[in-house]
């Protein structure tokens, strides 16, 4: 069985798609240990309530210093003692330790096809604004692991989204979420726990 923890910051919609994809069978061997926010309100924790999985708030706000906050992860984690850690919207720069402590044991899902309109300062409706801010016809999602780097992990899955006509960054956005996102976050996750079997 693998155990995961999700980390998120808003509302939690890849977590659904996770949550779903458990319940449907779609990821096999699989169960969700944890949910983690760095943010009190974030919908994301209120998803894992109502599916009995523990959610926990641990904010940089709540500490004196970011060693402390790191610290306070870490802690969360060792408890937890997920075999995967998957970071769905989480937008926390992930403590060094973290990254070497689960060294391969971290994926990220970035909505865009990585190397394009990724790194620093890319995260959320930017990536979409920047998308079509450059024109390009079409888009899409990555799953990968995480390293060192801002989305510099090795890749897992990508998929395509076209870029339509009058898009706006909203609507494409969801667009990813529904026809890239939701699909491959799930199927990395599943790979994962088929191989680990």
């Amino acid at each position: 069985m693998l155990n995961i923890v999700v980390c998120v910051s808003g509302g939690g919609t890849n977590l659904q798609a996770i949550i779903d994809g458990i319940s449907a069978g779609t990821i096999r061997n699989t169960r969700i240990v944890g949910v983690i926010s760095n943010n009190a309100g974030a919908y994301a924790l209120k998803r894992a309530e109502q599916n009995d999985i523990p959610g926990f708030c641990i904010s940089p706000k709540n500490y004196e210093s970011r060693a402390d906050f790191n610290q306070a992860l870490m802690d969360k984690l060792a408890q937890l003692n997920p075999d995967l850690i998957v970071l769905a919207g989480f937008l926390v720069i992930l403590p060094q330790q973290m990254i070497a402590t689960y060294r391969d044991k971290i994926i990220n899902i970035h909505p865009s096809l990585i190397p394009s309109f990724c790194g620093t300062g890319y995260y959320g409706l930017k990536v979409h604004e920047e998308a079509l801010k450059r024109g390009v016809k079409v888009t899409g999602a990555t799953v990968h692991y995480v390293d060192e780097g801002t989305d510099t992990g090795k890749i897992i899955f990508q998929k395509a989204v076209e870029v339509l006509e009058g898009d706006t960054p909203e609507v494409l956005q969801k667009r990813v979420m529904e026809q890239a996102e939701w699909i491959i976050l799930p199927k990395a996750i599943d790979e994962i726990a088929m191989k680990e079997n």
